[in-house]
């Protein structure tokens, strides 16, 4: 058992509810001496998670809320220590003199997600399954939470587990050849090394590839919005968002820095970027602006190159998306169509999807919705088992190098205690995903993320 804290596991703000969570070392006696039930034994007595009706006290023992509790015991509790929930009304000013009551009986402040961290060093969830608390709390789109309850429920520590443990039989059936050659033991071959490193190798070659998805579901997909000064690109910004972000003028120019905002479009969740006009100009603070805007470009992983469709396009209109479509998928936006529209050049260069659209009427959004919905489709064979952040891609990088390793001093004809060196380092990898092996300033750093009470 650890020692006792406590945290309001709710917004800080007025609310229907308010939710007071403790874990550690006497927290049930610590709950029986600031609620007193308005009936029947006290909720010491009464059986886990079962809720019960009664009053809440101050630090002085007078009421101050009506209130619901309950109690969960170890190890069967969400931290895997003694825990207990007070739901009160949401006044910040009841919920603050509860805190006081607590530690007045010797609680403590929890720290940012120390509960799930609890949980994690109690063996009630490994390091995939904590991260993925944080990612079900912050997911902005539906796929996004079924992700994260899926990885909450262990589908991407199960699909991890099973390359260990492979790897794990590997070095076992080896070390049990040699540590006993008189028993009557498989023999282990370089054959039948070759072959269990090849199918770990596509199998966390698989997992790897997962990671632009995943990440796309909890940090969004970037997108960039490009164009020549005074194509709507701002205007473009705020239709979409439904209210004015950017300032929009008739003068060329007017934006000269790069402003983004998070939407969600066809399912999809879009970290969108407007930006300067590209084009070459004298004043200092406009180029800045435009060498942000190109840096904004070869980041994106969405292009949204837009053209004024009631002027005729140019060779630097053409040379703009052929750069666009070099670096990331494009959508060509011809923008103002509630205007009279210019001719259409012919061109030789194979364009992109485009989409007609007046972000004045609003006419064209629902087809620009479409083309990204059909750029990025939702799938659903994976959800729960994607690596959604940087630090569960590199360690699955780093045990894919480590097998890759392995395979080639095979070839170069290593022996097998050899090749075997680079599949621990492998192991040490995959064990950093769930938290087999892991350092203390990583899990610290991991749940320093989450907020307070949780």
């Amino acid at each position: 058992m650890s020692d006792p804290i406590a945290a309001v596991a709710t917004p800080a703000s007025p609310s229907a509810i308010g939710i007071l969570r403790l874990s550690g070392d006497g927290v049930i006696s610590m709950v029986e001496r600031v609620f007193r039930p308005l009936s029947g034994s006290p909720i010491g007595e009464r059986p886990d998670r079962r809720l019960v009706y009664g009053a809440l006290l101050d630090k002085y023992g007078q009421p101050i809320d009506q209130v619901l509790a309950t109690v969960s015991r170890a190890p069967h509790s969400y931290t895997g220590e003694d825990t207990a929930e007070l739901q009160c009304h949401g006044s910040p000013a009841v919920l603050a003199q509860a805190l006081e009551a607590l530690f007045a009986q010797g609680a403590r402040q929890a720290l940012p997600g120390e509960f799930t961290k609890r949980a994690f060093l109690n063996g009630r969830m490994d390091l995939a399954q904590a991260e993925a608390v944080i990612d079900l709390i912050d997911a902005e789109t539906a796929e996004g939470a079924r992700n994260a309850y899926g990885q909450l429920s262990g589908a991407l520590s199960r699909r991890v587990a099973a390359v260990y443990d492979a790897l794990v039989d590997v070095m076992a059936h080896f070390h049990a050849v040699l540590d006993y050659p008189d028993e009557d033991i498989d023999p282990f071959t370089a054959d039948g090394l070759r072959a269990a490193l090849e199918t770990q190798r596509a199998v966390l070659r698989a997992l790897l590839d997962t990671y632009d998805r995943g990440s796309a579901l909890t940090e969004g997909i970037p997108c960039a919005i490009v164009g020549q000064p005074n194509v709507g690109k701002s205007s473009l910004l705020n239709a979409l968002l439904g209210y004015e972000r950017a300032i929009v003028t008739d003068v060329a120019g007017t934006t000269r820095d790069t402003l983004e905002e998070r939407i969600r479009l066809g399912g999809v969740l879009l970290r969108l970027c407007d930006t300067a006009g590209l084009r070459e100009t004298g004043d200092a603070v406009e180029r800045l602006g435009v060498e942000r805007a190109r840096q904004s470009m070869e980041g994106a992983r969405l292009i949204l190159v837009l053209l004024d469709a009631s002027q005729p396009a140019c060779e630097e209109d053409f040379a703009l998306l052929r750069q666009a479509m070099a670096l990331a998928p494009t959508i060509l936006v011809r923008s103002k169509s509630d205007l009279p529209s210019a001719p259409v050049p012919c061109v030789t260069m194979e364009l992109p999807p485009a989409v007609a659209v007046s972000a004045k009427t609003g006419d064209g959004l629902e087809q620009l919705e479409a083309q990204i919905a059909a750029l990025f489709p939702q799938g659903s064979d994976e959800v729960g088992s994607l690596l959604t952040n940087a630090r569960q891609a590199e360690a699955t990088k780093r045990a894919l190098e480590r097998i890759e390793a392995a395979q080639t001093g095979l070839t170069d004809g290593c022996t097998p205690d050899a090749v075997l060196t680079d599949v621990e380092e492998a192991l040490s990898a995959l064990g950093e995903l769930t938290g087999r092996t892991v350092r203390a300033d990583i899990t610290d750093r991991i749940f320093s993320r989450f907020c307070v009470g949780k």
